[in-house]
């Protein structure tokens, strides 16, 4: 199963989903999280999910965020009983021709995290600036948070269904892109087996980004804040 959370992603989702659906990667249905985009998102994703019973759309309602779409993303793939859960964003920077070998993958491990920072991984087509804060990011993450991996912002992964469970996507906190941080946190500390496995990260062609130093700040914070955390003896 593949879950994609959405906001303001019409141009790519119909794309994105024909490149999906065309994988030879057995029964692989996809899960679209919309988070009441108003650009139309959801309504292309019902034109293409009419007559199918691989695509389904959540609409949801309430507070927007990248975090509460995503884990109510993973309740439904639990829900739906997939065996194997792919998370993945719309805009094309996660290509799909990627989520074959992250299938692969778990077959010997319980994440399969899709890398830019291992060999033959790349952050290809993004400004000098962009690559350097993502280097940064990522060594702060790991510094606080004591995850050894190489990638730690990647919100491209797979995950066993035992191992999503483990992590126990009902309880998680972050409203924001933190959820990626937390989730894999989460994994560590409880110890499941992660491997990174190398993909091309590419910029987005069509759209305009969610990531601005708003999130980014308070994706800073939410790092800190896991850590202070569990200093104070709260799980992860």
């Amino acid at each position: 199963m593949v879950i994609i959370p959405t906001y303001d992603e019409k141009e790519n989702i119909g794309p994105l989903l024909e490149e999906i659906l065309r994988l030879d990667a057995g029964d692989l249905g996809v899960i679209v999280v919309d988070d009441a985009s108003p650009d139309g998102t959801a309504e292309e994703v019902e034109r293409i999910a009419a007559g199918r019973d691989d695509v389904r759309l959540i609409r949801r309602v309430g507070p927007r965020g990248r975090g509460l779409a995503g884990r109510e993303g993973f309740l439904a793939a639990l829900d739906a009983g997939a065996d194997r859960i792919v998370e993945m964003d719309a805009d094309f920077s996660h290509h799909p021709r990627h989520i074959t070998t992250l299938l692969a993958a778990t077959e010997v491990c319980d994440v399969a995290l899709g890398s830019r920072f291992v060999p033959g991984g790349e952050d290809a087509e993004r400004a000098f600036w962009r690559r350097g804060i993502t280097v940064l990011a990522n060594g702060y993450i790991r510094l606080l948070l004591g995850i050894p991996v190489g990638d730690a912002n990647s919100g491209f992964r797979c995950f066993r269904r035992e191992a999503l469970e483990k992590i126990d996507p009902a309880t998680l906190r972050s409203r924001g892109p933190a959820i990626v941080q937390e989730v894999l946190f989460r994994a560590h500390r409880r110890g499941l087996v992660l491997r990174e496995i190398p993909v091309v990260f590419t910029d987005r062609k069509r759209g305009d980004s969610k990531l601005g130093f708003r999130q980014l700040w308070g994706g800073y914070v939410a790092v800190l804040r896991l850590r202070i955390g569990e200093l104070l003896g709260r799980s992860a």
